[in-house]
C-alpha cells in the first residue's frame, strides 16, 4: 500500500495529489525519516505527519486503499497520547487568541485609513 494513498484514504488530506505533495516534501516521516509517495506502508509502522502548524504521531493500525467514512478512517491508526495531548493544547490556545485575531480582517476601509493617517500626522 502506496503512503499517499494510505495518508488520503485515513482522511489526513482531502486529495491523493496533496497527500503526494506532503510526502515529497518532508512533512510526512516513516520512523523518523524522509520517504517517496510511492514508499510501501506496512502495519506497526509509525508515522509523523506535520499540516500547517498541527503535528501528529501515529501508529498505521491497519491499510485501506478506498476512503470511507470519518469513523472508518479512524480506525485505521492509533494516536500517540503525548500528540493528542500537545494538540489539542494548540487548539485551546489558538481559541483562547481567536478574539484578537479576529479584529484585524483584511485592508482598513477608507475611514480607517484616514483616521490612521490623522493620527500619524498628529492632529
Amino acid at each position: 500500500m502506496r503512503i499517499d494513498k494510505w495518508l488520503w484514504a485515513a482522511r489526513f488530506f482531502k486529495t491523493r495529489s496533496l497527500a503526494q505533495a506532503a510526502v515529497a516534501g518532508g512533512k510526512v516521516k516513516v520512523g523518523g525519516e524522509r520517504v517517496k509517495p510511492a514508499r510501501d506502508l506496512a502495519v506497526g509502522d509509525q508515522l509523523t505527519i506535520r499540516i500547517g502548524e498541527f503535528q501528529w504521531t501515529i501508529i498505521v493500525r491497519a491499510l485501506s486503499g478506498k476512503r470511507g467514512p470519518a469513523e472508518l478512517a479512524r480506525k485505521l491508526y492509533e494516536e500517540d497520547e503525548e500528540s493528542r495531548t500537545h494538540r489539542t493544547a494548540q487548539v485551546a490556545d489558538r481559541r483562547a487568541h481567536a478574539v484578537v485575531w479576529d479584529e484585524r480582517k483584511g485592508r482598513p476601509t477608507k475611514r480607517d485609513r484616514r483616521a490612521l493617517d490623522r493620527w500619524k500626522a498628529g492632529d
